[in-house]
């Protein structure tokens, strides 16, 4: 039996994606720090989808050693699908933001990523079928003034996760690694970002997507042989693409 593990599965893209996987019958492992929203989903997923089986990973990915604990612990199943979705960002001048909650940051979107992908590559890169999807961002290909550190964790993902298309192809592997890039999506993220109670997107922001609709999008990435899927900043249009940054293959 294969599994499809998405982490920060709890809220917004990674719920719906949760939920989109469901429908097409695949079985999951859903990661996240809640466990009362990680049980809401695996309810109505088996409300829905009877024949889907639906596994919880309840871990706080920001905190050092968790990553290392969560992959050890998944050993028993077959994955056939890596979702990296867990992170969070910040909006704060460089000098004015909170040191804490920056290194927490960092942890999550490049520490934790980086080590739960090189173990699944590691472990599943010739195996038929396989894909490993990191979710960047919009701002993970333009800096964004007042979220600077943020934009910087997301280029890492996307220049960690192009370089590993890469890799993988001329190695001939049969894993395909991609990246997501959102732009502004009504989840959790501005709430978090912004350290508030409570954000409505609608009047507020121009222009955005739903959860859903993203996790649309990545359903399309999947089906693709395109490494690249992003919002455009400016349309809001979906495009699928080739690697956008710069690669040169190391000489022999």
């Amino acid at each position: 039996m294969k599994y499809t593990v998405i982490t920060g599965a709890s809220s917004g893209i990674g719920y719906e994606t949760a939920l989109a996987f469901a429908a097409r019958g695949k079985n999951l492992i859903i990661v996240a720090r809640r466990l009362d929203n990680l049980e809401e989903l695996q309810s109505r997923i088996q409300q829905m989808h009877a024949d889907v089986q639906v596994v919880i990973r309840t871990t706080d990915l920001s905190i050092s050693g968790n990553a290392l604990k969560l992959y050890e612990d998944l050993k028993a199943y077959q994955i056939e699908t890596w979702i990296n979705n867990a992170g969070f960002g910040n909006f704060a001048s460089v000098g004015e933001q909170n040191l804490d909650k920056i290194q927490a940051l960092l942890h999550l979107n490049i520490e934790t990523l980086t080590l739960l992908s090189s173990l699944y590559v590691h472990d599943y890169a010739s195996a038929e079928g396989t894909q490993l999807i990191n979710i960047s961002s919009g701002g993970g290909y333009t800096i964004v003034g007042n979220a600077i550190t943020y934009c910087a964790s997301k280029f890492y993902v996307s220049a960690f996760t192009e370089g590993l298309a890469h890799e993988l192809k001329a190695s001939g592997a049969k894993m395909k690694a991609k990246v997501l890039a959102p732009a502004a999506t009504e989840t959790e993220f501005a709430k978090r970002s912004m350290d508030l109670e409570q954000f409505e997107y609608t009047g507020i922001v121009p222009k955005f997507h739903t959860a859903e609709q993203m996790a649309g999008f990545l359903l399309e990435l999947y089906d693709s042989d395109k490494v690249v899927g992003i919002v455009d900043g400016y349309t809001y249009n979906f495009e699928l693409k080739d690697p956008i940054f710069p690669y040169v293959a190391m000489i022999r």
